[in-house]
Order: C-alpha cells, then structure tokens, then sequence
C-alpha cells in the first residue's frame, strides 16, 4: 500500500512511497512501516519516536511535536489515528459487513451469543467477537480480549470480510471503546444491557466508566436499551439516534418498547410472557434465570429488528442450551444441582443468586473468590451481595495473579462483618468445590461464580494453570461417592 492511501486525510509532505505496515508496538516495527506513538499505562510511545525512524520507520504519528520535521504528523488523538490506519491498512474491512454491538458490565456475552443463533439460523453468515471466543462462520478462534486489541481487530475484520461474513456481532467493551480499538466501525444496531460496579481500576469512576460505554451509541444507527436499568435510563435520554427499550415488567407501571412478564423460572428452564406491539406471546427457554430472560428479550427484539422470522426465534430459545459458563447446569447424578456462572461482579452475583433462590427447594451455596490485580473495591460487595441472598458461602480463589489469595480472602470477609450468614474459607478452589458439594443435600442448588467459561486460574506471573470447573465437579463427585461407599 502507497503511503498517501494509508494517511487517507491526513497531510504529509513526504513522497508517497511504498509502505508495509502500520503499528503502535516497538517491539512489531519493519522498516518501511508507519509508526503511531501511543501512551500507555507503563510507556510513552513517543519516547521511542526517534528511535524507530532510525530503526526504519516511514513516519511517525504523535499528539505533540518532537522535532522530527516532516518525519512527523501530529493529531490530537493517536489512539484514534491508529484506528483510523488500521482500518485503512486492512481496506476497511468494516465498510464490507453489518454490525451488531452489545455493551454493558454484565450479559453482554449471552446476547451476543443468542443474535448470533438467530442470524445463522436464517442462514446467515455470522462473525462473533466477544469474552468466549471469537468465531467466523464455523472457525473457532481463542479470544485473548473481549474486543481484541486496534491491528488484531481489523486482521480480525479483513478474515471475515475474505469469508462472506454477513453480520459481525460482537461485544463492545468500555476498554475497546475508550481506546478506539474498533476505529470508525458503525454500528447498525447497539444494545445496552446495564451498568454496574467494574474494571474502577482503570476507569476511576462509575461516570467515567459510563460515559466509556456511552461512546457505542454515537456510532449507532439504532440503540435498544434497558429499561430497567438506572443507567440505561439516563442513556435513553441521551442519546438522539432510533432508539427503544426492552426490559422485565417489575412494576403494572412499566411500558417499555417490548418487554416479558409473568415469568417463571426453575432449573430446568423458564417461561414468560412477550408484550411486543399489542401482542402477548408466551415464550419457552432452556436457559434459567431472571438475568437470561432480560439477556433473551435484547436478543429477540434485536432478531425482529434484522427482520427473523418471530417463530424461528422462539424455536432457537426453545432448542438452545445457553452459553457455557453462564448459569450452565454441571452434571453430577447427585441429588443436588451444581450451576457455574461468569459472575465476577456484585451485581452479577446477587442477580444470578435471587434467580437460584427463586428455584432452590433447599439451601442455596454459594462459592467465589475475586481476582487479583483488579478493582479491590467491589471485594467486600462481593461478600454483600451473596450474604444477602445465599444459605451458605465458600469464600475461595478466582484469579490471585500476583496478589496472595488469603489477602484477597481477607478483604472479602470484610463485607460478612455483621451478617449471619454462615461462611467457610478455603483457598484451594477445587478443595473448596469438593467441601461444598460434600455438604450439599437433597434439593440444595450450589453456585460456583467468576470463573465460568474459564478453563484457567491465572497465578503469579502471569502463569495459567489449567482448571476446568467441570472437571473439578466430576472429581468431587466421584470422591463423594468413593466415601459414601
């Protein structure tokens, strides 16, 4: 690619010469590439400026003047720039597809995951970006970032445009947003799920953290919103692109766009009914909990709008199991259920916990742990929350990276000063996992949260050790049964 096609808007008075990359990391550069000074958390790329045109760099992108002359453009946002050349680079891979995004803190992953059903269902191609995986059509691509990083996303992109792809449908995170990762993707539709207490450690505050999420709805054709989320009612307000909202009637006096009622839920699945457009039509689903039935109404209100047929709709909900590690039942052949759910929020945990009490003839257990190097904050909340509504609590490990898991343990039992609930620590969480089920009983419903579709504990370094939940539960219940025999 010729220079000039690259900059695209931008003006240089270099010739336009024959370029063969752009990046942001030192570490990539090839002489004849673009480079783009970014700063980051630990690093200002604009340090480096100099450095990589000796090591044969083209041109440098930069937000101040650093003497280079003509070497140089400035802009006022590199982290834009780069997204902007990457795109570019990759030949706008974004212009070729329709696009889907779903932002939120919690049930961004489920339905995400049910619009891309839907859509290949009626026979489409689909892209899926998000928490899981990513995935083109039927390939099955490892996701090491929610919304991949700037140059991985539009490689990402350039593939699924090469293969036909339709609809991308992807989760937006506030990182990827804030950092312009996904450059000039516009959206046709964009969901908003809801907003609760996460990722402060980098975003300061829950209005910067808000106003990051915000940034998706004014790159959108069309928002659907929920309603009965407080944030999602500011943002309705908000924002001045088509909008709707969706939601669960809680109260006679709720009127959103499209929204279920009389919802019943076990653990075998849950049904409610649809009020959309004047019309009421009852709805069945594999999946459980009050949280999926909010997660299945975005989805559904979403497949209307990309014009599903609504029976093929209800037909997906009816046949499909749901996303692994989201409120997934575990086989044991034991008396008990196990459930392992992504919860790793207060929110997310005292949701997906009332959704289990409303069908849990016994007690209902709960067993988490909080991430190391994360917002230690939300860590006696976590203890808060499952207090409030669980019979029984197993405080254990999540990630721990690089802090020591009893400290994490620690702060976390500073949100059960005062309660009654009863509570065990054990920071092995297979050990944790065992002690729990050894105790459960007829009836009694054991939650696992935070790890969900993780395979992984992350320890210090950064070392990933294999552990798969589903594994850990066959184990003890295979140790059960040893010692009941």
């Amino acid at each position: 690619m010729k220079l000039y096609s690259l900059l695209e808007s931008l003006q240089t008075a270099l010739p336009d010469t024959e370029i063969t990359g752009v990046t942001d990391n030192t570490r990539k550069l090839v002489p004849g590439m673009v480079f783009v000074c970014i700063q980051g958390a630990n690093f200002d790329g604009h340090s480096a400026a100099d450095t990589m045109l000796k090591n044969g760099a083209v041109l440098v992108i930069a937000e101040r003047d650093l003497g280079l002359g003509d070497r140089q453009i400035i802009v006022p946002d590199t982290r834009k720039a780069y997204g902007d050349l990457c795109a570019a680079w990759y030949g706008h891979p974004e212009r070729k597809m329709r696009f889907v995004g779903v932002t939120g803190t919690n049930g961004k992953t489920t339905t995400a995951t049910l619009i891309k059903e839907m859509l290949r269902k009626a026979g489409q191609k689909v892209g899926l970006i998000g928490t899981v995986q990513y995935e083109i059509g039927d390939e099955i691509l490892p996701s090491p970032n929610t919304t991949p990083l700037t140059d991985a996303y539009f490689a990402l992109l350039a593939k699924m445009a090469d293969a036909q792809v339709d609809t991308v449908v992807m989760e937006v995170s506030s990182f990827g947003l804030e950092q312009h990762r996904i450059g000039p993707t516009h959206f046709n539709i964009a969901v908003f799920t809801n907003l609760t207490q996460d990722h402060l450690d980098v975003h300061g505050t829950m209005e910067n953290y808000y106003l990051a999420k915000r940034m998706l709805f004014d790159i959108c054709d069309f928002a659907l919103v929920n309603g009965n989320d407080p944030y999602g009612k500011r943002l309705f307000r908000e924002i001045s692109c088509e909008k709707m909202t969706y939601g669960i009637r809680q109260d006679p006096a709720d009127a959103f766009d499209i929204m279920a009622e009389k919802v019943t839920l076990s653990t075998e699945g849950t049904t409610f009914t649809l009020l959309s457009g004047g019309d009421a039509v009852p709805v069945q689903m594999r999946m459980t909990g009050m949280f999926n039935v909010s997660n299945a109404v975005a989805a559904m209100t979403v497949g209307q709008k990309l014009g599903i047929p609504d029976a093929d709709i209800r037909t997906l909900l009816l046949d499909y199991p749901g996303v692994r590690g989201r409120c997934e039942v575990i086989p044991t052949a034991l008396d008990f259920t196990v459930i392992c759910d992504y919860a790793h929020t207060p929110d997310a945990l005292e949701k997906v916990l009332a959704s289990l009490r409303a069908c849990t003839v016994g007690r209902l257990i709960a067993v988490f742990g909080c991430g190391g190097n994360r917002d230690a904050a939300k860590r006696p909340k976590m203890a808060q929350a499952a207090a409030k509504i669980a019979d029984f609590i197993m405080v254990t490990s999540d990630n721990p990276r690089d802090e020591d898991p009893m400290c994490i343990i620690q702060d976390i039992l500073g949100g059960l000063e005062g309660s009654d609930t009863p509570y065990q620590t054990e920071p092995d969480r297979a050990e944790a996992i065992y002690l729990a089920m050894k105790q459960a009983k007829t009836g009694d419903v054991i939650l696992l949260a935070g790890k969900g579709h993780e395979d992984y504990q992350i320890i210090a370094g950064g070392v990933h050790l294999h552990m798969d939940e589903r594994e850990l539960v066959a184990d003890a219940a295979k140790r059960i049964f040893t010692e009941k025999n």
